[in-house]
């Protein structure tokens, strides 16, 4: 049977809405040095983190490392977490991510070093063009992603940095899947449009 709102009473939040003021709560009392509200912190986000981690290295040792920085990063810049720059779990998902990227290059620079002392070969250095136009794609791709709404934002992350599908992606934010996909939907839809604006062009 279904139940009336009675006139004049404020709708309930949605059950991702609680979630996330949850964990802006449990952010701001780590900020203040609160080690249970970290724990309960490290409870909610350690999977997904670890998940990001294991997707983007494939290494489960180096996996629980990066995880283990992470989560360190996490208690240490609590205080540097902005509410209006994305949920939290988007901002823990993407302190991951990079950590996880670091990692792959560093490894990878490691292995490139030994192999050219063992071939003794010369390397051919990237062009400053193409290190230009390399950080030229992060900056769009960063400002594109600041124009999406924040679940929007949010959905991406989780499935292009974390690597969770729609489904994992729906138990990790406790929403119907639908609702993921929608959300996901629709980010992409404004990416496409962004990109395809193409850069601003400022003064000249």
């Amino acid at each position: 049977m279904c139940t009336q709102q009675r006139p004049g009473a404020q709708p309930l939040p949605a059950v991702d809405d609680v979630a996330s003021e949850e964990l802006r709560r449990l952010v701001a009392a780590v900020a203040g040095g609160s080690e249970e509200a970290f724990a309960r912190l490290y409870d909610a986000v350690a999977g997904p983190v670890h998940g990001t981690a294991i997707r983007t290295l494939r290494n489960p040792a180096l996996a629980e490392e990066v995880a283990q920085e992470v989560l360190l990063e996490v208690w240490r810049g609590a205080g540097g977490y902005r509410a209006e720059r994305g949920t939290v779990m988007a901002w823990v998902i993407t302190i991951a991510h990079r950590r996880a990227v670091d990692r792959v290059r560093s490894v990878q620079a490691a292995s490139d070093r030994e192999r050219r002392l063992a071939s003794l070969e010369p390397t051919v250095c990237e062009s400053v063009a193409e290190q230009v136009e390399r950080g030229l794609d992060v900056e769009r791709v960063r400002a594109a992603l600041a124009g999406l709404s924040g679940a929007q934002r949010e959905s991406l992350v989780l499935a292009y940095y974390g690597g969770y599908s729609q489904r994992e992606i729906a138990q990790i934010l406790r929403v119907p899947l639908g609702t993921v996909k929608t959300r996901v939907r629709d980010g992409l839809v404004r990416l496409r449009a962004s990109f395809a604006a193409g850069p601003a062009v400022g003064p000249g």
